[in-house]
């Protein structure tokens, strides 16, 4: 099964929250490259005008112009990590949670004949939940890779991890979905 890893907004604005699960993405990262498989990078931030009243994008209006990464902006950039490994691939720039909404992410995997979408990355209960739940509403067998995506805490990241897997798809840890794709 065609099999995609998608890398979601690994940004310095959440480095916090990057930091147990930076080397389970890293580990899932060597692995599809080994593996010949694909990987898409995700990076959220608004533009000038997205910022500037009168406010249009939902979560510009909930957390404020000063709450919004700026497309850009330090917080905007990729951690370094991630930066030198997504540079070889897609980078999709998103607005709202959902990186399928008015991105190019649907093209992408169906370019690449995608059936499968393993999800890892940050927040585990706003943009890899909504990410991966809504891959799963267009028809992918979707993987939440639990120990390889991080949130502020450990109630909302369980939270994220409980409700993506009673009615959406697998939760799995790194070395499941790395011996799942041998």
């Amino acid at each position: 099964m065609a099999t995609v890893l998608l890398v979601v907004d690994m940004q310095h604005i959440f480095l916090d929250m990057t930091i147990t699960a930076l080397p389970n993405i890293l580990k899932l990262c060597s692995h599809f490259q080994a593996s010949s498989l694909p990987l898409i990078f995700v990076q959220h931030g608004h533009s000038k005008e997205a910022l500037t009243p009168p406010y249009k994008n939902q979560l510009v209006r909930k957390w404020g112009p000063n709450g919004s990464i700026a497309t850009g902006s330090k917080d905007w950039e990729l951690i370094p990590e991630i930066s030198k490994i997504a540079q070889d691939y897609c980078v999709v720039a998103k607005d709202t949670y959902d990186a399928f909404i008015n991105t190019e992410l649907s093209d992408q995997l169906t370019k690449g004949l995608i059936e499968r979408v393993v999800v890892c990355g940050v927040m585990t209960d706003c943009c890899c939940d909504t990410t991966a739940r809504s891959a799963f509403n267009r028809g992918y067998e979707t993987w939440l890779v639990s120990d390889a995506c991080g949130t502020s805490n450990k109630e909302q990241h369980e939270a994220g991890l409980r409700g993506f897997g009673f009615a959406f798809g697998e939760v799995l840890k790194t070395e499941e979905v790395m011996k799942r794709l041998e």
